[in-house]
C-alpha cells in the first residue's frame, strides 16, 4: 500500500523536474528525504503532564512514537537545567512521510485560519523547508474537546535538492500552497 503522493512523485513529478532542470541522471532529481516535526513544550518544566499530552497529540498526528527532546544547556533566565525534558519530536521517512505530507498539504493547511499560503522564502539555502504551525487543531485526527492547550509545532521538509529553487519546485509539484 503505497501512498498517493509517492505514486504521483514517481509517475509525474520526477519527469517534470527532469525536464525543468535538465538533469542527465535520474539520481539527480531531488526527492523528499524526511520530515521532522518538532514541538517545544515550554511549560513542561513546571508541569510534566503538559509534555505527556503534547507527545500524545504528536503521536496521533504522525502515527509514530515521539521522542522526548531535552535541554542541551542550562538557561537560568528560563529556569531550565541541562537534560530537562522540554519538548518532543518525530522523524518521518518512507511511506509514513508521504502520508503525512499528503494530509498536511491537502487537509490540514487549508484549515488554518486566514490562510493565504505558506512562506515561499522559508528555505535554508540547502534545499530544506521549515514551516511553523500555530495550533495542532488543524489536523483532523485531533479531537477538539480533548485538547488541553493549543500548541504549535515546527515541520521541516528535508530534501535532497542542492538549491532552494529546486526544493521549492519539488514542493510546488506536491501542491504545497506557497503564498504569491
Amino acid at each position: 500500500m503505497s501512498s498517493r503522493l509517492k505514486e504521483q512523485y514517481q509517475s509525474e513529478i520526477v519527469e517534470a523536474l527532469k525536464k525543468k532542470f535538465e538533469y542527465k541522471n535520474i539520481m539527480e532529481v531531488p526527492k523528499l528525504d524526511k520530515i521532522v516535526i518538532n514541538m517545544g513544550v515550554g511549560e513542561a518544566k513546571e508541569n510534566a503532564k503538559a509534555l505527556e499530552t503534547a507527545i500524545k497529540d504528536m503521536e496521533i498526528i504522525t502515527g509514530q512514537k515521539a521522542v522526548v527532546t531535552r535541554a542541551k544547556k542550562s538557561v537560568a533566565n528560563f529556569k531550565i537545567r541541562e537534560g530537562m525534558p522540554i519538548g518532543c519530536k518525530v522523524t518521518l521517512r518512507g511511506d509514513r512521510m508521504y502520508e503525512f505530507a499528503d494530509r498536511l498539504i491537502n487537509l490540514a493547511l487549508p484549515r488554518v485560519r486566514d490562510f493565504r499560503g505558506v512562506n515561499p522564502n522559508a528555505f535554508d539555502g540547502r534545499g530544506n523547508y521549515a514551516l511553523g504551525i500555530k495550533e495542532q487543531l488543524i489536523f483532523p485526527e485531533i479531537e477538539y474537546d480533548k485538547v488541553d492547550k493549543v500548541r504549535g509545532m515546527d515541520i521541516i521538509f528535508v530534501t535532497t535538492a542542492k538549491t532552494d529553487e529546486e526544493a521549492r519546485e519539488l514542493l510546488a509539484q506536491f501542491n504545497m500552497p506557497f503564498a504569491k
